[in-house]
């Protein structure tokens, strides 16, 4: 049986199948023709060539797109990698699709993608009132994944290198005091008086007692606390998060990961009278705080009953996340060493926690009459 064709060249049939392999600047795709003695050869040679334009095995690459090669570094080389944190990949993946997927660098090649057209980019978020932050968090993720790109040969330098980004971090340190949260010493008596007894009542002791973020509270586990030394050991967080099966499908798991820096892993102090409360407790096996079922709570529901405390007890919404900082500003305040406050909080550096250093007037006066002697 004659197999069937489509094309005839110099007395000879073939079969001719097309493939976009690319798109040029202003997105226009880029095409290329197939031959094979019939369909089957043709479609074989075809799913070849795009297969090792992937993979960045031939010379075409340079039509691969921002939009195709960023989503062959996710989804063929990060995912489920044991290089990433899943969380780490799920911020990458939405940050992916939030700023690059169906933007106007999408269509752009990627082989001469240049420093220019990333500032113009940038530029054009900043008019559309991205924040600085913002636009900073997508050019760190953006030179891990061009640093892969020149490893792979799909460009020659990195565009991340020569950009500048509107803003400074002064503005981010003083947008990061605006967002700090404390609970008053009065608002901490209303709620210690309103969880009193309730399940919530060491959710809410502990934390404010060690300074804990939710996955890090959350994850705690008997073997953790040391009750002679009055001392637990951060050494793992848990979170809910994305886990993609395939670029379109994606479900929700709770899993266990390391902290989030290494400055995390760290040993927190106890107060006394956590210990107290603590030894009172009979079943000291597994997870501090878990569900029916021994599952770590999920931090959406501890989040979501802090709301309902706070409304309950006539306090202004803060979030969970508020009681840290508390916790920070207490130390602080009490005249605890900025170093202390840090390796106890976690910090990757002093100056995250400068952003704590809260001082009354009063208190500055008080601060600075102690120079009249002098003067």
């Amino acid at each position: 049986m004659a197999k069937k064709t489509n094309f005839e060249v110099n007395g000879r049939q073939y079969f001719r199948v097309t493939r976009t392999i690319g798109k040029k600047a202003d997105g226009t795709p880029i095409r290329k023709t197939f031959y094979g003695s019939g369909i089957n050869e043709a479609n074989q040679k075809a799913d070849k060539y795009m297969n090792d334009i992937k993979n960045g095995l031939i010379s075409n690459f340079e039509y691969v797109t921002i939009k195709d090669s960023m989503h062959t570094w996710l989804f063929d080389f990060l995912h489920n990698s044991s290089k990433i944190k899943p969380s780490t990949f799920q911020r990458y993946e939405g940050i992916y699709r939030k700023y690059i997927k169906d933007s106007s660098i999408a269509g752009l090649r990627t082989y001469t993608f240049t420093s220019l057209q990333l500032q113009q980019f940038y530029n054009d978020l900043d008019k559309r009132k991205y924040r600085y932050s913002q636009i900073k968090t997508l050019n760190t993720v953006l030179k891990v994944f061009f640093n892969w790109c020149i490893d792979n040969g799909y460009m020659l330098k990195n565009p991340c290198l020569n950009v500048n980004i509107k803003g400074s971090k002064t503005e981010v340190i003083k947008n990061n005091r605006k967002d700090v949260e404390i609970l008053t010493e009065d608002e901490i008596k209303i709620i210690k008086e309103y969880v009193k007894g309730t399940d919530f009542e060491l959710v809410f002791l502990l934390d404010l007692a060690t300074g804990l973020r939710i996955g890090e509270l959350l994850a705690l586990d008997w073997e953790h606390i040391n009750l002679k030394k009055q001392e637990l050991y951060v050494e793992k967080s848990v979170k809910e998060v994305y886990v993609y099966d395939s670029e379109e499908k994606r479900h929700i798991e709770t899993i266990y990961q390391t902290p989030k820096t290494l400055n995390s892993f760290r040993t927190v102090s106890i107060p006394d009278a956590i210990i107290i409360i603590l030894k009172q407790i009979k079943n000291k096996e597994g997870l501090l705080f878990k569900d029916n079922l021994g599952n770590p709570l999920k931090a959406k529901n501890i989040s979501a009953k802090w709301t309902k405390i706070l409304k309950k007890c006539n306090i202004s919404h803060k979030k969970f996340h508020s009681i840290r900082h508390t916790y920070a500003s207490m130390l602080l305040k009490n005249g605890i060493d900025i170093e202390t406050v840090a390796e106890l909080m976690g910090h990757s550096t002093i100056s995250i926690t400068q952003i704590y250093l809260h001082s009354s007037n009063n208190q500055k006066k008080i601060a600075v009459n102690c120079l009249n002697n002098l003067l």
